[in-house]
């Protein structure tokens, strides 16, 4: 584990029940990146997250925010200094998008100061920011899956908060949505310097967006640093138990994970196709 940042935990043991994730885990998430979490299913990725963001609460081990215990401080104070999406959300029935975003301004609101201009201004700049202005007068629960998940991301990006954690932030998005939303988080990243954690299934998503990539396994950190230095094709087949090329991605250059033609069946499969004859071809044609 690096040197303590804003965001880290020390020897966390999570569970649920039990039911034993992680034994006596180090993490630190270095200020200003997008860091990336990766690895197999059930291997404690978004446990981890939750436990990032005082969802779960370690059996063992605390997680520390802003150098303060995170389970120290008020849950509205916490909202102000970390936001999260999580992996499911569930909007209340009959809310608007417009509503749902506003409702990321309440970490903000004390009692004697409930709205004012400037939060109007901070759900704008969010809903544009998320492609979701023209549904601000729609039901949530009349959307589809992709523009929910647009919309949840707006809401927290209306907490204003300089910590982003996000769990699978491209569940349910087709690829030209999935690269929208990545490219935004890239945005926030390099431009508006917030920090960005963020749980990926597609390696090569993970490998050309992160700055620093966590491979987790079993509940353990396998592997982390720049993914240029870390992934190889001898850590992706240790981790998934896939052979794999690695090669250089021809837009970005960064790592692109290759899955290998295990026994040939693509081949063969190619090989399986009828082809006509070329005199069959000159009968069609005639």
């Amino acid at each position: 584990m690096s040197e303590p940042s804003r965001l880290w935990g020390e020897n966390l043991t999570l569970a649920y029940d039990q039911s034993v994730i992680s034994r006596d885990l180090g993490i630190s998430i270095p200020d200003n990146s997008f860091t990336v979490i990766v690895g197999p299913n059930a291997c404690g990725k978004s446990t981890l997250l939750r436990a990032l963001s005082r969802m779960l609460k370690p059996s063992q081990g605390a997680v520390h925010l802003d150098g303060r215990l995170i389970s120290s401080y008020p849950s509205k104070e916490v909202a102000r200094r970390l936001g999260l999406l999580p992996q499911s959300s569930i909007a209340p029935d009959g809310i608007t998008v417009a509503d749902l975003v506003a409702r990321g301004r309440y970490p903000h609101q004390r009692f004697l100061k409930q709205w004012s201009r400037s939060d109007e201004q901070v759900i704008t700049e969010a809903m544009d920011a998320t492609g979701v202005t023209d549904l601000a007068g729609r039901m949530v629960d009349e959307l589809s899956g992709g523009q929910r998940q647009r919309v949840w991301l707006a809401m927290v990006l209306a907490q204003q908060t300089p910590l982003l954690l996000l769990d699978e932030p491209t569940t349910y998005l087709d690829i030209a949505h999935q690269m929208d939303v990545l490219d935004l988080c890239a945005e926030l990243h390099h431009e508006r310097s917030y920090t960005l954690v963020a749980v990926l299934h597609d390696l090569n998503h993970a490998c050309r967006y992160a700055t620093h990539l966590i491979v987790m396994k079993e509940g353990q950190v396998a592997a982390e640093g720049d993914p240029a230095e870390i992934v190889t094709e001898q850590l992706v087949e240790e981790v998934f138990g896939l052979p794999v090329r690695v090669i250089p991605d021809p837009e970005t250059g960064t790592p692109l994970i290759v899955p290998a033609d295990r026994g040939g069946r693509i081949a063969r499969r190619t090989a399986a196709a009828p082809r006509p004859a070329a005199e069959e071809v000159g009968r069609r044609s005639a």
